[in-house]
């Protein structure tokens, strides 16, 4: 998935890092130390140099209670700053909710409008569709002054991804292209410090809206709460420890105080791996219920990848049915993506799927033929490779129907290392047609 901001572009199957420069006299961790421009660009600069991407620049503290600042002194504080930078070569995000504010620095060549309030003012709407720059659109119910007291959810996950899938739907309503666009859930904005770690605990849900997601976690009270840190400044290697985190879970692009810090931290990601699943022949299964044994079958291979050493399940997709490809007498399959975090290198991990393969008693008689179990490496993060035991990406990856629809369940607008577009193939042309599965307790046409 690649993010477009203007002249930029970013390609966020690497975590991307953004670095806080906050021009500010009330901000909740760094207020007052960078109000000179030489300051505030020495700062810049240095965060450059530690690994920073892209600089995110404010001259409003949006800090719980914070009181809001009129347009033209936030510009003040400012303009000089994201002149300078953008002038420089820099990408510049301007961190504010302001139209005003924001034509300013797209009109100086910022590149990127970070905005708190999830771009709610038609005006900044309006400034979206006209230009090319990246949108940040963040979730926090009410404003900067109200919303401590709006921390009220049944499921915070859930209506939060809803609000942000909402929001980005109307930019591209105005004709926003989704590629300009990034989701930020707003740790910290109208959330308990509960609540916020719900929300980072989950940010593989946000990642199936199909957009970057922002992890906007550093020095936040949700970290001085968990780790009885009470100075913020103090928080910064807990900032780095929930950042890698974060990204692991899919978060894309990080925003960061201390970028050196967080961009160590990020050096210890593990690549991903995406796994195919797949069974057609039920060990135990009562007639009748052959689909309730494969599903069986696959959720004891999904506990067997729990074990791996050195990695984690970050997602799951929905179970599907499908029709049998290349080699057709046989019954129907049920079907799975995982999608794993590993340090095991792919000709390590795919003896470790054979295994597990093995242990249900896999057959191969007959290419393509009936399976107990079925483990495929589909993808392996940005490695591409040709030999005779291991093809990577998988050769008939974007041609298999019960590969794609549940890659996009879970990874929307995927790209395999090669390049490929996961959805190259239109689903008219792909074999081993799938369908969602019905669970057996749900009541049907409901899924």
């Amino acid at each position: 998935m690649f993010w477009k901001c203007s002249t930029f572009e970013f390609d966020t199957r690497v975590p991307v890092v953004m670095g806080i420069l906050n021009i500010t006299p009330d901000s909740f961790s760094d207020g007052g130390s960078y109000l000179k421009p030489a300051d505030a660009l020495s700062h810049a600069f240095k965060m450059l140099e530690e690994g920073a991407r892209i600089i995110d620049v404010g001259g409003e503290s949006t800090r719980p209670g914070a009181a809001p600042v009129a347009p033209k002194e936030e510009w003040a504080r400012i303009g000089q700053v994201v002149e300078t930078l953008a002038r420089e070569g820099v990408c510049v995000s301007v961190d504010t909710r302001h139209a005003e504010v924001a034509a300013k620095a797209v009109a100086a060549g910022a590149s990127i409008v970070n905005d708190v309030s999830g771009f709610r003012d038609p005006a900044m709407r309006a400034l979206a569709a006209a230009g090319d720059f990246g949108c940040v659109v963040m979730h926090m119910p009410g404003t900067p002054e109200t919303m401590a007291s709006r921390a009220q959810y049944a499921d915070v996950v859930n209506e939060v991804r809803d609000y942000l899938a909402e929001a980005a739907a109307s930019l591209e309503a105005e004709g926003v292209a989704p590629a300009r666009i990034c989701v930020d859930p707003g740790p910290g904005f109208g959330k308990t410090p509960q609540q916020t770690i719900e929300l980072v605990r989950n940010f593989q849900e946000f990642r199936h809206l199909g957009y970057p997601v922002m992890a906007a976690l550093s020095r936040k009270s949700f970290i001085g709460y968990a780790y009885k840190i009470d100075d913020p400044i103090e928080r910064d290697e807990a900032s780095a420890a929930e950042a890698l985190m974060a990204a692991e879970l899919g978060a894309t692009v990080i925003r960061t105080h201390n970028v050196a810090a967080t961009a160590g931290a990020l050096r210890g990601l593990r690549p991903f791996a995406i796994l195919g699943l797949g069974a057609n022949v039920a060990l135990v299964a009562e007639p009748g219920e052959e689909d309730e044994g494969k599903v069986a079958q696959l959720n004891h291979a999904i506990s067997q990848l729990c074990l791996l050493p050195d990695s984690q399940i970050i997602d799951i997709a929905p179970f599907y049915k499908s029709k049998a490809a290349y080699y057709e007498d046989q019954q129907d399959f049920v079907n799975t993506v995982v999608l794993l975090r590993t340090g095991l290198p792919p000709k390590e991990l795919l003896p470790c799927l054979h295994a597990i393969e093995n242990s249900l008693g896999r057959v191969r008689e007959i290419e393509n033929g009936p399976r107990t179990l079925d483990l495929d490496i589909v993808d392996y993060q940005m490695y591409v490779v040709d030999t005779p035991q291991l093809t990577l990406p998988h050769p008939r990856a974007v041609e298999r129907d019960f590969v794609v629809k549940p890659i996009q369940d879970i990874l929307p607008g995927h790209v395999l290392a090669d390049g490929t577009a996961v959805d190259a193939v239109p689903e008219e042309q792909r074999l081993g047609r799938a369908w969602r599965l019905q669970r057996p307790d749900t009541p049907p046409n409901s899924l």
